[in-house]
């Protein structure tokens, strides 16, 4: 009975061990040389509305892509697949979607395989977990990046693929403003997406969607400024709990607003400066909307942060 014990724990150990090897040594893939040869080019316009698949969970949600549409006007087509907290790992089938029959309860809703094995869309933006931290450590996100990157691929080889960077808790003892600085490169490129082009053919491409980093340039533009209309600071674009405290992950209203205008810049590679800014939600009410001057400011940001960041496909 002892023995079995410690065998168990040496194994948990091994296999903790290993997974912690792979994730500090996760910088396989192109080098900076190869990268910025991949990347030169920006991606040419697509003058034209477009169809785009998103795979995710709560930090994609329903009313997000429903105010993208709304951004991007007639002819903009969306579809998705949902969970909670979900891992591209589990979308792809190798684990169970906690949350799959609430979240995908809408009209949008299209399962993750037939829709990126039908071609339909122009672009598909993949969501990894949060924490990014835990998914590279145990659940194996640049594999399961390059995989759904060929099966997009393989079905329409024009289709653009996106990684969508998200961000992490705000009480983060690393400190908000400090991880999204640090966590664009440590992780997000060298930890995923670097491996996963590593196992994809040399011309391929996955291009970054860098809602953290708009953020930080949002909240550093705000505490420069003060108060901008209805923000007083980055945490006024996070929702409040049903207790009235500040939710330390999920956006409100504002928020998501705020992160479809970034993924209208990365994905039309057009400037949202003069956009509508009172919107609705999915289910057709109005959404909580920023003043003028709020809206202005994020628009202005969202545009800067499409064209400045590496990887988008922008042309700076």
């Amino acid at each position: 009975m002892r023995y079995g014990k410690i065998l168990a724990a040496a194994l948990a150990l091994t296999a903790s061990s290993a997974g912690l090897f792979w994730w500090r040594s996760a910088g396989a893939g192109p080098n900076d040389a190869a990268m910025a040869a991949r990347y030169a080019a920006p991606l040419p316009v697509q003058d034209r509305p477009l169809g785009v698949y998103h795979i995710g969970h709560s930090l994609v949600g329903r009313d997000m892509p429903a105010m993208l549409a709304q951004l991007a006007g007639e002819g903009h087509r969306y579809d998705s697949q949902l969970g909670w907290g979900t891992t591209l790992k589990s979308h792809w089938g190798d684990d169970a979607i906690n949350g799959f029959d609430t979240e995908n309860a809408h009209p949008r809703f299209r399962p993750a395989h037939e829709a990126v094995k039908s071609g339909d869309y122009d672009a598909v933006v993949l969501t990894e977990m949060v924490e990014i931290r835990s998914a590279l450590r145990y659940h194996d996100s640049p594999r399961y990046l390059a995989l759904w990157a060929e099966e997009a691929r393989a079905s329409r080889p024009d289709v653009r693929l996106y990684l969508y960077e998200t961000w992490h808790q705000l009480d983060d003892p690393e400190g908000w403003l400090e991880r999204l600085d640090a966590d664009l490169d440590r992780y997000w490129q060298r930890g995923v997406l670097r491996p996963a082009l590593g196992r994809l053919p040399e011309d391929a491409r996955i291009h970054l969607i860098p809602a953290g980093q708009g953020m930080a340039a949002l909240a550093r533009a705000v505490k420069e400024r003060g108060e901008v209309g209805n923000i007083r600071d980055h945490t006024d674009l996070f929702a409040l709990t049903p207790e009235g405290t500040r939710d330390n992950i999920h956006f409100n209203d504002i928020g998501a607003y705020f992160i479809a205008l970034i993924h209208y810049a990365v994905l039309y590679q057009k400037s949202p400066v003069g956009l509508p800014h009172a919107l609705l939600r999915a289910d057709g009410t109005p959404a909580d909307a920023p003043d003028p001057e709020a809206a202005l400011l994020m628009q202005q940001i969202a545009w800067d942060t499409a064209r400045t960041t590496p990887l988008t496909g922008v042309a700076p």
